[in-house]
C-alpha cells in the first residue's frame, strides 16, 4: 500500500502542484481513508520527500538505460531530453520551481544530492563526444560541465511553467552543444534538431 500511495501522490503532485494537493485529495483519488495514508506517512512533507526520491530514482534509471545504448553523444542528450518531456508532459508547473518556492529545505537537500550525479552524466557525455570527434579536443571539461549544470538548474528553479522550462532546456542544450561542437558535431546537432521539430 505504501508504494501505491507514493505512486499516486507523485502523479498528483507533479500534475497539480506540491502545494495545492492535500492528503484528503490523495485519499479521495485512491478511495482510501486519510488515516491509511497517515499510517505510513506522519505528514505531507515526509510523503513529498518519498515521492521526489522515487521520481529521481526513476529518472536516474532511465538516463542510465539511455546512456548504455549505442547513441552518439549528441543523440544521447536529445534522447534524454525526449524522455524528460514525455515523463513530465502532463505536468503544469515546474516541479523544481514548486519545491524551491514552497519547500526550500527539501529543495536544497535534493539539489545537493543531484549535483554529483548530474555532473557525472555531463562529464561522461562530453568525454564520449570528444572520442567521437563530435566535441572539440581542447575543451576544459570541468568548466563545460559546470556551465551546463548551472544553465539547466537555473532554468528549472526559476521558470514556473513546465512547458516553458522544457523549451528553455532545449535552447540550453543547443547552446551547450554548439559551444563544444566540431563541424561534424554541428552536422549531428542540426540533424537532431530537425528530427525533434519533425516529430513534434
Amino acid at each position: 500500500m505504501k508504494e501505491k500511495i507514493v505512486s499516486k501522490a507523485s502523479e498528483l503532485f507533479l500534475k497539480l502542484g506540491f502545494k495545492s494537493i492535500t492528503m484528503d485529495d490523495i485519499a479521495g483519488e485512491m478511495c482510501i481513508s486519510k488515516k491509511t495514508i497517515y499510517k505510513y506517512f506522519c505528514n505531507k512533507e515526509v510523503l513529498i520527500e518519498e515521492c521526489t526520491t522515487m521520481v529521481h530514482q526513476e529518472l536516474h534509471r532511465i538516463v542510465d538505460t539511455i546512456a548504455a545504448k549505442n547513441h552518439n553523444a549528441i543523440q544521447e542528450n536529445f534522447e534524454i531530453k525526449k524522455m524528460f518531456k514525455e515523463m513530465f508532459k502532463s505536468t503544469d508547473s515546474s516541479p523544481l520551481y514548486q519545491l524551491k518556492k514552497y519547500y526550500p529545505k527539501m529543495y536544497h537537500t535534493i539539489i545537493e544530492r543531484e549535483i554529483d550525479v548530474c555532473q557525472s552524466w555531463f562529464r561522461q557525455n562530453i568525454e564520449k563526444g570528444i572520442k567521437q570527434q563530435l566535441y572539440r579536443e581542447d575543451l576544459d571539461i570541468d568548466t563545460y560541465v559546470q556551465f551546463y549544470y548551472t544553465l539547466i538548474f537555473t532554468v528549472n528553479e526559476n521558470t514556473i511553467s513546465e512547458k516553458e522550462a522544457q523549451n528553455k532546456e532545449l535552447q540550453a542544450l543547443e547552446y551547450h552543444t554548439r559551444a563544444m561542437a566540431t563541424p561534424k558535431g554541428i552536422t549531428e546537432l542540426e540533424k537532431n534538431l530537425l528530427n525533434l521539430t519533425y516529430n513534434e
